[in-house]
């Protein structure tokens, strides 16, 4: 079994442009995003290799509100920060609410109390930063 931790992913996203979101449904998507995600299921980090499968166009299922922002289009996956045996997924997706990051709401978190799991910043860069330095 794969190392199991937390992730953080840095999407762009060429906007502004609508995406069905599963059960969300049609989310209005401009900038750029991190998305905070845990894997301590089966497969663990290798979940990582399969967000970048989808992205790549490599694969096409979609299980989770991430997989329909990755296999869009106008999406290109950047930046992945993984912290390997650390189950901060809920702490990571409050540092970028305490960075002033803007949330689109629920996505990614029905399994949680957080408010969302996928952040919007007016920099790239900034989210980048906050992953790199939110080693909690």
């Amino acid at each position: 079994m794969s190392e199991r931790g937390s992730y953080v992913l840095v999407v762009d996203c060429d906007g502004p442009v609508k995406i069905e979101v599963g059960a969300l449904g049609e989310i209005a998507f401009d900038g750029p995003y991190a998305y905070v995600g845990s894997a301590f299921g089966p497969g663990g980090l290798s979940r990582v290799d399969r967000h970048r499968e989808l992205a790549g166009g490599a694969r096409e299922t979609r299980h989770w509100h991430i997989d329909y922002l990755l296999s869009a289009d106008s999406t290109r996956l950047g930046t992945v920060e993984t912290y390997p045996e650390r189950d901060i997924e809920c702490a990571l997706a409050t540092a970028f609410r305490e960075a002033g990051c803007e949330p689109v709401a629920e996505f990614g978190a029905s399994d949680c109390n957080c408010e969302s799991h996928l952040w919007c910043a007016d920099e790239g860069s900034t989210l980048q930063q906050i992953a790199c330095e939110s080693k909690l």
